[in-house]
């Protein structure tokens, strides 16, 4: 016996019956408003290349870091469900066999967002009415199979249908950026932007380090010995990616630590990271002052900085070695702003010409450091609640913690951050939701007249993500 697939619509409302009401009435007004998704990860190929997607496992299963952490976490070979290892090891190629697997264990996420997500791309996007388990996989496996062999289906079509004004990719500095060109020639409407992610040539840990400045400077035909050649291939770059739509940059920094060293303080650290003998303690020095160099440059080239920190990424060595990166083995970290922001803050923070959005995975920063501080820096934004908080609580937490310091106009909207396309609307969905929820609560509580909560349902939905990516 199998169990239908519903989705309340009331889901995510609160439960007291005045409060609810009112929730409906401001979901109503912005359910339908476009996505303008300012962040994320999808591949442009995607997009450029417009073709079907292959099968449900490449689709929805492989690219979902979400997905296989949890699996792993519950003794789930990442081969078996077609992660390629690089030491050789068989992978399974089978995708109806991946999709069993994952159905067979799709019990393992409820009550977690991933189970939200994937549940609402079944029903809304696909039509399934019966819930993913062992005995549904087949089936389910079918029907989404044959409709993603047709033209509907292609990505083009469902960023159409999804109601998607605009799509930020992610890329290294050293990307072309083909995919992106392709988009442009194609003479196709949907707007597909990039974002500029320096990580690979800004931080001395990363792998290949050296030989990837080498790559920069061939690209940018700078001379890349001196620190003020290195910035300027940078500053080059940099142009390339706003000629692709770029509006914001973005760093992954382990800690949100920054530095405004002296000229030859620069220099000699920039060697010593070029050098492969810089010490952690030196590469976590250089990666604060290039977080302030980014600063400078976005003053005169208006990129939005987006600080992403906090993460210990990688944790899993034997996982890294074996299948890379993104794998489900990163893990937050406490990260500390007041003190390692102000070297950044005390040189440029006063300056509204700049915009700063700070992204946290140690939620104990929300009311004592992050809303303070961009409740009085005008070049301060807070991000949305990210990764591992991408979720109804997590949403919920982070409106509660920083509406009372920060206010709603200091923080910049939703980003989805991902990787899984289809998951898109659902994870937007969730915001709008647990948005209009929480101005629900005020509104019956008589702190928020319901006109106003309407205004702010529309401008944490969609414009003030427009405003701070300047989009």
């Amino acid at each position: 016996m199998t169990n239908p697939l519903n989705l309340h619509p009331d889901r995510l409302f609160p439960a007291a019956p005045a409060a609810r009401d009112i929730a409906r009435r401001l979901y109503n007004d912005i359910k339908n408003l476009p996505i303008v998704s300012p962040h994320g990860h999808t591949d442009p190929q995607w997009f450029a290349a417009n073709q079907n997607f292959s099968n449900p496992a490449e689709l929805l299963i492989k690219p979902d870091h979400y997905v296989f952490r949890m699996l792993y976490s519950q003794g789930i070979r990442l081969e078996s469900i077609g992660l390629k290892n690089k030491e050789g090891a068989p992978s399974e190629t089978d995708a109806r066999k991946i999709w069993q697997i994952f159905a067979d264990h799709y019990y393992l996420f409820r009550g977690t967002p991933s189970q939200m997500w994937m549940d609402y791309v079944l029903h809304e996007v696909f039509g399934v009415t019966h819930q993913l388990c062992n005995q549904t996989a087949n089936t389910i496996y079918d029907s989404i199979n044959e409709q993603l062999a047709t033209d509907a289906f292609k990505p083009r079509a469902l960023f159409e249908r999804f109601n998607i004004e605009l799509l930020a990719t992610t890329e290294s500095p050293l990307d072309n950026l083909a995919h992106h060109q392709t988009i442009l020639d194609s003479g196709w409407t949907g707007r597909v932007i990039t974002a500029f992610r320096p990580d690979p040539v800004v931080d001395p840990e990363f792998e290949g380090f050296s030989q990837n400045i080498d790559k920069l400077a061939e690209l940018t035909g700078e001379d890349v010995s001196t620190f003020n050649g290195y910035l300027k291939a940078l500053a080059n770059r940099r142009e390339y990616f706003k000629r692709y739509g770029a509006t914001s940059t973005d760093h992954g920094h382990p800690s949100a630590l920054t530095a405004d060293l002296s000229q030859s303080e620069k220099e000699n650290l920039y060697l010593l990271a070029r050098s492969g003998e810089i010490s952690a303690q030196e590469a976590e020095l250089f990666r604060g002052q290039m977080l302030t160099e980014m600063a400078a440059m976005s003053l005169d080239d208006g990129l939005v900085i987006q600080i992403h920190p906090g993460c210990y990424r990688n944790h899993n060595q034997q996982i890294f070695a074996q299948f890379g990166r993104d794998k489900g083995a990163d893990l937050p970290l406490a990260t500390e702003y007041v003190h390692n922001l102000k070297p950044l803050l005390d040189k440029f923070g006063n300056n509204p010409d700049l915009t700063i959005i700070l992204f946290t995975l140690d939620e104990t920063s929300y009311s004592r450091e992050l809303a303070p501080l961009a409740g009085h820096y005008p070049a301060l934004k807070l991000g949305p609640a990210w990764w591992f908080h991408d979720s109804p609580e997590g949403m919920r937490r982070y409106r509660q913690q920083i509406t009372e310091t920060a206010g709603f106009y200091n923080t910049v909207g939703f980003n989805d951050d991902t990787r899984a396309f289809l998951s898109i609307p659902a994870r937007h969905d969730v915001a709008r939701r647990m948005d209009c929820g929480f101005l629900a609560e005020l509104v019956a509580d008589h702190r928020l007249s319901e006109n106003d909560a309407h205004e702010l349902a529309v401008d944490l939905t969609y414009n003030l993500v427009k405003k701070a990516y300047k989009l």
